[in-house]
């Protein structure tokens, strides 16, 4: 594996150093051309999002429920790596991040003061505000991640195709993803990363200024918050130097702990019944709107609030994808389809939810009670960062609270800007899973700068009209990569088909004798008998086959190595034939009889491990043993299943 991709790696630099440069020297020139391309991209193609984020949500539904949902992302014998308790602990702590702690407050607020329809400051906006907040952050954003983190889990773990987006295109375009084609893909993945992350970054350090404003009286200012972002973007870029993974682990751990605490506190301090009861309430409003929010453009109106809101979010969890799509790929081998869609899916958004609804509802409840006018003002203003400490000045141990949030913040902070950095290095790199310290070193530096310039040009308004103009190219990619992962599948459809019409080639001498046959079947060949079987029989067997394969047109490529032996053959773009038999170990007899029990009885070692030669096929193990058949029978076992895959090839040829 590269250690860096040239052709992915310089432009995604070079374009996001042009681009601080110019917001940098431009000024309102830069700030009034980032107004006017939201505004263009809004009024033009906001459509695109809506639909494509609708088309998501709906088709991952219909193939977590299909066939193809039994899938595993990876081999078929593939186990997964987590438990479920774990795998799901992995997915909050995706799931969080500044965005919770900036508008856990602030958006509900918003919308009860400045509903988008209706009366403002009413019992009834105040429902249909934390609807809309469940809009925003619900499953419409998971849908995104799961679109890219099912795609790397599929290609990467089935397939053996690097961990890069260009990867989810393989069933479109073949072995071009390695071109220029390819490179434009992930280079697109890079910038749309680096703006997502620098927007989350833009959020956070606005909010530790203030909560510094809260508790000491630092001055709300630009400049504070370039000092912020360059200490906490050092802190970031000291951990990527000093390669403290196990440090980092330990501090994503730290946030999770210090969240679920802050959020148990507002729940025990504040009216606990009451935001049970909105946590439920809120759920079953939010699913009677779904489809109408969903597709909602505001097309009789002026669409400013939708492009404000919704078409920003659905950009900021666009530009997201890749990081958080990467993450939930690499945690997930293993899983069936069916798992890794409703997982994702409903597991981080019940959280995020209550997040929401405790936060969210508990403010409203104070606005509506008439005891937090200041709050009210606060959002009211437009100081959306002061929300969230302008709350918990209403509940006890503000000042305390108040620290551990801005704690908090700059924690997710460090752990966003070193994970992102990690990401977009692995991108830049063609799929490096340790990708050079250099260039995860040179990506935090970019984060920090981006969402520095950015704040400088135009403030969040710049940061948000940014991340819409990034999303909007990858979103084209995402179509791309979901058309590419049900071509896939099909294909999978199709290999089973070969497999049911593939018939049994005769080959002269290949019948095993039956009392020969049953021999096999009960004897318990050791792991040193095996790698001698493999080396004496099955190495010469696919040897003389590869041969002969050659003669007809085909490349093939022989491996081995200790307990293994294999082949692939290639044929121009077409999806390659392997067939590969391994060693497995086993720690106990995979059965018994009364003449093996009596022998291992006797035997000095009875725990001695036993082995089977299996064949491993492209999609997997197959579960069956060859240990023991002549170089004639194993060819025939070659081309049997060299039969099924050309019947796949001809299904798949029939079917388009």
């Amino acid at each position: 594996m590269r250690r860096i991709e040239p052709a992915v790696f310089f432009p995604a630099a070079i374009l996001a150093l042009v681009g601080v440069a110019y917001a940098v020297i431009a000024g309102d020139q830069a700030e009034r051309i980032f107004d006017s391309l939201r505004v263009a991209i809004t009024d033009s193609t906001g459509w695109i999002y809506t639909v494509s984020v609708g088309f998501f949500l709906v088709a991952l539904l219909i193939l977590a429920f299909s066939d193809w949902g039994r899938i595993k992302l990876g081999p078929d014998e593939s186990e997964p790596e987590f438990g479920f308790a774990p795998w799901f602990a992995m997915l909050f702590s995706a799931g969080m991040g500044i965005g919770l702690m900036f508008f856990g407050v602030a958006e509900p607020l918003t919308h009860y003061i400045f509903p988008p329809e209706g009366d403002p400051e009413t019992v009834e906006a105040a429902r249909h505000a934390m609807v809309l907040t469940f809009f925003h952050w619900g499953i419409h954003a998971w849908g995104i991640y799961v679109v890219v983190g099912l795609s790397l889990a599929y290609f990467t773990y089935r397939h053996g195709l690097p961990l890069t987006i260009r990867s989810a295109l393989h069933p479109l375009i073949g072995d071009r993803i390695y071109g220029p084609i390819g490179h434009v893909v992930d280079t697109v993945a890079v910038l749309g990363t680096l703006f997502g992350v620098a927007t989350s970054l833009g959020f956070g350090v606005t909010q530790i200024n203030a909560g510094l404003n809260q508790l000491f009286e630092i001055p709300i200012s630009t400049d504070i918050q370039l000092i912020l972002i360059a200490a906490i973007t050092a802190l970031a870029t000291l951990s990527v130097v000093a390669g403290l993974d196990a440090g980092i682990r330990r501090l994503s751990e730290f946030n999770l702990y210090l969240a679920i605490a802050l959020i148990g506190f507002v729940v025990l301090a504040g009216p606990t019944i009451f935001l049970i009861s909105a946590y439920v309430q809120n759920i079953g409003e939010y699913l009677d709107q779904l489809a109408t929010l969903t597709f909602n453009l505001d097309a009789y109106g002026d669409g400013a609030w939708v492009g404000d809101w919704t078409l920003f979010y659905w950009g900021w969890w666009i530009s997201w994808s890749p990081f958080v799509g990467m993450f939930i790929a690499r945690i997930s081998r293993g899983r069936t389809i069916r798992e890794f869609i409703f997982g994702v899916l409903l597991g981080p958004t019940a959280f995020t939810f209550f997040w929401m609804t405790v936060y969210g509802d508990s403010a409203l409840r104070l606005a509506l009670s008439g005891v937090a006018d200041e709050l009210v003002n606060v959002v009211r203003d437009g100081n959306s960062e002061l929300a969230l400490f302008a709350f918990l000045e209403h509940l006890p141990f503000s000042s305390i609270t108040s620290v551990l949030a801005i704690i908090l913040v700059a924690t997710f902070f460090v752990t966003s800007s070193d994970s992102g950095s990690l990401v977009k290095a692995t991108l830049a790199s063609g799929g490096s899973l340790n990708p050079p310290v250099s260039q995860r070193l040179f990506w935090a530096l970019a984060e920090g700068g981006v969402a520095a310039a950015l704040l400088v040009t135009g403030g969040l308004a710049a940061l948000q009209s940014a991340t819409i103009a990034a999303a909007l190219p990858f979103t084209l990619i995402l179509l791309l990569a979901f058309v590419g992962l049900i071509r896939a599948f099909s294909h999978e459809t199709a290999r089973k088909a070969g497999v049911k019409t593939a018939v049994q080639l005769p080959v002269e001498g290949a019948t095993m004798p039956w009392r020969a046959r049953l021999r096999l079947m009960f004897s318990r060949p050791t792991g040193k008998e095996v790698d001698g079987y493999i080396e004496k029989t099955v190495v010469p067997a696919l040897a003389e086959i590869s041969e002969e394969l050659k003669t007809h047109g085909y490349e093939v490529e022989l491996t081995q190595s200790k307990g293994e032996a294999g082949m692939r053959v290639h044929d121009s773009d077409k999806p390659e034939f392997v067939f590969r038999v391994e060693r497995r170990l086993y720690d106990a007899p995979y059965f018994s009889t009364p003449e093996s029990e009596e022998t291992a009885e006797a035997s000095e070692s009875p725990d001695e491990e036993y082995a089977r030669a299996e064949v491993m096929l492209s999609e997997g193990g197959q579960h069956y043993c060859v240990y023991g058949y002549s170089k004639v029978q194993l060819i025939r076992e070659v081309l049997r299943n060299f039969e099924r895959h050309l019947q796949w090839l001809y299904h798949i040829s029939k079917n388009g």
